[in-house]
């Protein structure tokens, strides 16, 4: 099956299903509320991380989260309010905080990363795709001997259980691999099978690659609408007005919950705000990623540049730029760096993150339009997950048989 479709977003989510579609033949719009690929896809850290399999939600999350409130500086925080759309999110993922729901999610997961990682190698030898792209690994690091023997546990965890162990590095070691870091830290676990690229530019290709195919870009129209006429939607409102298509796709990330009385479901999806820092390259640059768990920043070094990155804040639609949290990347990247930040800065970011309390994405029908396929919901790991995504979006569409298992992701699991 193919024919008429309009993707809603133009993220990197909306991208990758716009370009699997216009492969399968399908003709494809795609519109965005803003500009194309400056949402949260532009500021990210740009981690394709098959390692990222685990969910946020796992056992003990709780008490570290109800921790990390009572700090003044903590990386995690929640603007105090009258939500309950926002406490409901936070009862459902409290109740994810077990060892077989974790498992569950992280089976869903893994599904979406390694598919992405594979068709990644595949899409940077087939397309003019642009973005820095590197496959050096991760390196995540941890101060103290203690932190660095709890992620012994999960390292093991995920050796056994999703075949994604790391390279261990304790002491000189650790400066041997990577000599930006200072002297001191415990150690930390090399995970190699991760990548990372440069999302900015990552988006731009896209777009060149999209309207190369032919695909209808249009921006700053936003979707108000859908005309609905027996169990299908004919067309989509917009602020630009009406669009028709056959089939449509929702990919419009942590707004999807605004759009929940015109898709006919309910979409638990809360935004999270992250926080970045884009800078030239310091002299004395990491050559890798770099996580720094106990302060929950990351690193991105690219040949054109640098970035901090990371905290989580569920402040819902708050569009004021903290600067208490993007000094706190700042400061939670000094322990650890000879030069952890450099001027001039180029850009200060924040983009709210799609988090759904179990950290699976949403890939599914509308249980209301038959012909209406959401795809939102991919927490902090959308760049990782977007390439399977798209491919498994196309092939739900077209009546292909999925490459993965579509199951874990329907919208009615909620």
């Amino acid at each position: 099956m193919s024919g008429q479709v309009v993707v809603i977003g133009g993220g990197v989510i909306g991208a990758t299903s716009a370009y699997y579609l216009s492969k399968a033949g399908w003709s494809v719009t795609v519109l965005d509320r803003g500009d194309f690929g400056k949402g949260c896809s532009h500021g990210n850290c740009g981690f394709v991380c098959p390692s990222h399999v685990l969910p946020l939600a796992v056992p003990g999350a709780v008490r570290a989260a109800l921790k990390a409130l009572l700090s003044r500086n903590a990386p995690f925080s929640i603007k105090p309010r009258l939500d309950p759309t926002l406490w409901g999110w936070l009862i459902r993922f409290a109740r994810r905080c077990n060892a077989r729901d974790m498992m569950e999610a992280g089976r869903a997961l893994q599904a979406l990363l390694n598919s992405s990682r594979s068709l990644y190698d595949q899409l940077m030898k087939e397309e003019p795709i642009d973005c820095e792209w590197e496959a050096r690994g991760m390196l995540v690091v941890f101060l103290h001997r203690e932190a660095m023997e709890h992620h012994a546990q999960t390292d093991r965890l995920l050796r056994q259980s999703f075949d994604m162990g790391a390279e261990r590095c304790d002491g000189d070691q650790l400066a041997k691999m990577e000599p930006a870091l200072k002297p001191g830290p415990a150690g930390g676990w090399l995970y190699k099978s991760d990548a990372h690229l440069r999302p900015d530019k990552l988006m731009s290709s896209w777009r060149r690659v999209l309207e190369g195919r032919g695909v209808t870009v249009r921006e700053r129209c936003a979707m108000t609408g859908l005309v609905r006429e027996n169990g299908r939607a004919r067309a989509v409102l917009t602020s630009q007005g009406e669009v028709a298509a056959d089939a449509f796709v929702v990919a419009t990330g942590a707004w999807t919950p605004l759009l929940a009385d015109h898709l006919g479901c309910r979409v638990p999806i809360q935004p999270g705000k992250g926080y970045s820092i884009t800078m030239p390259r310091p002299a004395n640059c990491p050559t890798m990623p770099l996580i720094f768990d106990e302060h929950r920043v990351a690193v991105t070094p690219w040949a054109s540049g640098y970035r901090l990155g990371s905290t989580m804040e569920f402040a819902g639609y708050d569009s004021t730029l903290s600067r208490k949290r993007l000094d706190l990347l700042r400061e939670g990247a000094m322990p650890y760096l000879h030069e952890p930040y450099c001027e001039p800065v180029l850009e200060e970011w924040y983009g709210w993150r799609p988090m759904t309390s179990d950290s699976i994405p949403i890939i599914d029908r509308s249980p209301a339009l038959a012909n209406v396929l959401l795809a939102a919901g991919h927490n902090m790991i959308g760049v990782a997950t977007a390439p399977a995504t798209g491919k498994l979006v196309t092939e739900m569409l077209s009546g292909d048989r999925p490459h993965i298992d579509p199951a874990p992701f329907a919208v009615t699991r909620f």
